[in-house]
């Protein structure tokens, strides 16, 4: 199953890459106790750890949601062809994305709106593609809702010298500024309503402009938390940042925050990354959080 429906949204999850990202659970959240990966080595393996070699597997994909009529990307991955020389495991790829969105039954043209979480470089790169020489909106009928505070820090002209040092480079110049310059952006601040059913918040602290997209349709809650965790051992260990958070303290606030209302609110929680059932619901463990139950997405593990 690789389709849900919450309320009146359809959920359909698009997949770009499954796999190992070359880093070990202590390179890739150096702050998480190493008992607590020990611990939950049983279920993190094989979706989420690779046990033989102890490096994370994680996935790349792009939540395709159905609302009000609108088609709606929410993030768009890392891309084809890219120079990241600084990130090389996402450089110059040739994945068959675009033909798994076809396969959802989306064409680029029939795409209303794309949101991008954020300004990584795993989460716009489908924003263009390679038109001869020329990076142009992949999406060229779409509203690019981007959010502002991250616009401004990862625009090179504005001089910020980001934590991820030039693990970024390229990603403006190629995947943002071009759809910017085509007038498809709409920069948005603090909050903007999509539909009657989706609502985009500001959640920073992973990057200045960071933002998470609340779902709320009859009775049925989702939150797409982009990279406010890219493993389930932040569930179980909140204040466990990734180590590519650029405010680690407003990181750790805002994930206890959305954790929490996500608790509260019986709302399935969707991150960005999460390879397995790719989504949960978590429930209040003292001041943590544990894991209620799995989305039914199918493990990409189990498609082969």
């Amino acid at each position: 199953m690789e389709q849900i429906e919450l309320g009146d949204v359809t959920i359909t999850r698009v997949r770009e890459y499954y796999g190992p990202v070359d880093m070990t659970p202590d390179t890739f959240f150096p702050e998480s106790p190493k008992e607590v990966w020990d611990d939950s080595s049983t279920w993190l393996t094989p979706h989420f750890l690779d046990s033989e070699t102890n490096i994370v597997n994680s996935a790349i994909q792009t939540w395709l949601l159905r609302s009000e009529g609108m088609t709606i990307l929410v993030d768009t991955g890392v891309g084809n062809h890219k120079e990241r020389p600084y990130a090389p495991v996402w450089s110059r790829l040739e994945t068959d994305f675009l033909a798994n969105l076809a396969r959802a039954g989306v064409e680029p043209e029939d795409v209303d709106v794309v949101i991008n979480t954020h300004l990584h470089v795993d989460h716009v790169g489908w924003n263009t593609y390679l038109d001869g020489r020329r990076w142009v909106p992949t999406f060229p009928n779409a509203t690019y809702l981007m959010p502002k505070d991250d616009f401004d820090f990862w625009n090179p002209e504005n001089g910020h010298e980001p934590l991820l040092g030039r693990g970024n480079q390229n990603v403006f110049e190629d995947s943002v500024a071009p759809v910017h310059e085509a007038g498809r952006t709409l920069l948005w601040e603090h909050s903007h309503r999509i539909t009657a059913d989706l609502r985009l918040e500001a959640a920073p602290g992973h990057t200045p402009g960071s933002s998470v997209l609340t779902l709320a349709s009859g009775s049925d809650r989702a939150v797409f938390v982009g990279d406010l965790l890219h493993s389930p051992v932040q569930f179980l260990e909140p204040d466990a940042n990734s180590c590519f958070c650029e405010d680690p303290a407003g990181a750790r606030a805002t994930r206890r925050k959305v954790l929490g209302w996500a608790a509260d609110n019986n709302a399935l929680v969707i991150p960005a990354h999460l390879g397995g059932h790719g989504a949960a619901e978590v429930v209040r463990e003292g001041d943590k959080f544990a894991i209620k139950g799995w989305a039914p997405f199918t493990p990409y593990a189990e498609q082969g």
